[in-house]
C-alpha cells in the first residue's frame, strides 16, 4: 500500500531522544530539540508527566479555520524503547498511528537537511523500531533530522551522543528551526 501524499492530520508530535542531561546537546536528541523548538513558538509552558512521557498541548488551526488540540509529547524512557510510552499515549487519547508525526534523527540524511516521510522502512533505527512494534504499524509520519555518517571509522553510538560545540551545535540548533518549521507545515 503507497502512503498517501500528505499525511493524515496530525494529532500528536512525538520527538526522540534520552531524557539525562547529558544527552541534551547530542545529535541523539534531535528529536527532543525539534519538539522543544515548536513548543516555544507556541509558548507552551507546562508539561506534564502521562504516559511515560512529557507531554504539552498546543492549538492548531485548520486551513478551513477549525481548531484542534495537537500533543507534543518527549517519551522519558530511552530512545530504544520510546514506543511504549508513545503507545500508550495515542491509545490513551485514541490516536490513530497515521495520525502521529515522529521527529527523530537520520543518519542517512546530510547533515542539516530535514525531509517529512510518511511510513515506510524504519533505516535500522531503534526508536523508530520500537514506534512500529508498540503501534503494530509504520503508518506514522516522520519528520527525519538529517546529522550525517560518523566520520572515519567512529561508531554511529559514538556519533549521535557525542555532545555538540562550537560550530557543530550552531548548525544542529539552526536544523532545530528548520525541522520545527517543517513539523508546524505539517500540522
Amino acid at each position: 500500500m503507497l502512503a498517501p501524499a500528505r499525511p493524515a492530520t496530525i494529532r500528536i508530535v512525538c520527538g526522540l531522544g534520552n531524557p539525562d542531561a547529558e544527552y541534551a546537546r547530542t545529535r541523539h536528541n534531535a528529536g527532543f530539540a525539534t519538539v522543544d523548538a515548536v513548543a516555544a513558538r507556541r509558548g507552551v509552558r507546562y508539561w506534564k508527566s502521562e504516559a511515560g512521557a512529557q507531554v504539552a498541548s498546543i492549538t492548531v488551526t485548520d486551513k478551513d479555520g477549525e481548531k484542534r488540540e495537537v500533543l507534543l509529547a518527549k517519551p522519558m524512557s530511552y530512545m530504544n524503547t520510546s514506543g511504549g510510552p508513545l503507545s500508550k499515549l495515542a491509545r490513551a487519547h485514541r490516536v490513530r498511528p497515521e495520525e502521529i508525526l515522529v521527529v527523530h534523527d537520520e543518519v542517512d540524511l546530510d547533515a542539516g537537511e530535514v525531509r517529512l516521510k510518511l511510513g515506510g522502512g524504519l533505516n535500522a533505527h531503534n526508536g523508530l523500531r520500537s514506534i512500529a512494534d508498540k503501534l503494530g504499524s509504520r503508518d506514522f509520519a516522520r519528520v527525519q533530522f538529517g546529522i550525517g555518517r560518523p566520520p572515519g571509522r567512529m561508531q554511529v553510538a559514538d556519533y549521535v551522543l557525542r555532545e555538540l560545540k562550537g560550530t557543530f551545535l550552531e548548525e544542529f540548533e539552526l536544523t532545530v528551526e528548520r525541522a520545527a518549521d517543517l513539523v508546524e507545515q505539517t500540522l
